[in-house]
């Protein structure tokens, strides 16, 4: 851990401990500093934005909850990203038990790129945006345990240690999921690469 991420820890440490203590403004601090983080999380988890955004504030909620239980073991972020992966989990298999529905067909169904500098040339923006878009169709077929490991740790870019923590596996088990979803990442973009050509080369 470098020294802005021990100060950081330091400081949710003493957060977490006024929250715990009836102050809720120390509990907004904590929501502020780390909601960009956890819904961008939920978008990558769930491929939608107002599920992402749904996914974010129940998290955020069962956090204040179950707050007076939390014992700091863990860091409070690795607890509030294990809470939104399981909640993430659970909406995903309520969903395949679900019928299908046309108010799920609204244009959301995965995550939207991130907006571009205006400095960059319009082509660039174009292609990063394409890419951005056939990467969330990825992330959403990936299985719900590989995607949460390639998101941790390609996303948030957390250690292997600290994504064993939050998804509760062994490390040797994050890495296997790692690898095996980054394969499948690997195999689907170059399909998509493929099929892009062949409509190219009809289309000339």
């Amino acid at each position: 851990m470098d020294r802005s991420e021990l100060d950081s820890a330091t400081s949710d440490e003493r957060l977490v401990a006024r929250a715990q203590q009836g102050d809720a403004g120390a509990f907004e601090q904590l929501v502020r500093r780390h909601q960009d983080r956890l819904y961008n999380l939920c978008l990558r988890l769930s491929g939608s934005r107002t599920q992402a955004e749904d996914l974010a504030q129940a998290a955020m909620l069962q956090a204040f909850e179950a707050l007076p239980r939390f014992e700091a073991r863990s860091r409070f972020y690795t607890w509030l990203f294990r809470i939104a992966v399981n909640l993430a989990h659970s909406y995903r298999r309520r969903q395949r038990r679900a019928p299908a529905s046309l108010d799920a067909m609204d244009g959301d169904g995965g995550p939207r790129p991130v907006a571009e500098s205006w400095a960059l040339d319009p082509l660039e923006r174009i292609d990063r945006a394409e890419k951005a878009e056939r990467l969330g169709r990825a992330l959403a077929e990936l299985d719900e345990e590989f995607r949460a490991a390639v998101v941790l740790k390609d996303i948030e870019e957390l250690d292997y240690a600290t994504i064993a923590e939050i998804l509760e596996v062994p490390i040797g088990t994050v890495k296997s999921r790692i690898h095996r979803g980054r394969m499948f990442l690997r195999a689907a973009l170059t399909a998509c690469d493929d099929e892009e050509d062949a409509r190219d080369r009809v289309g000339k």
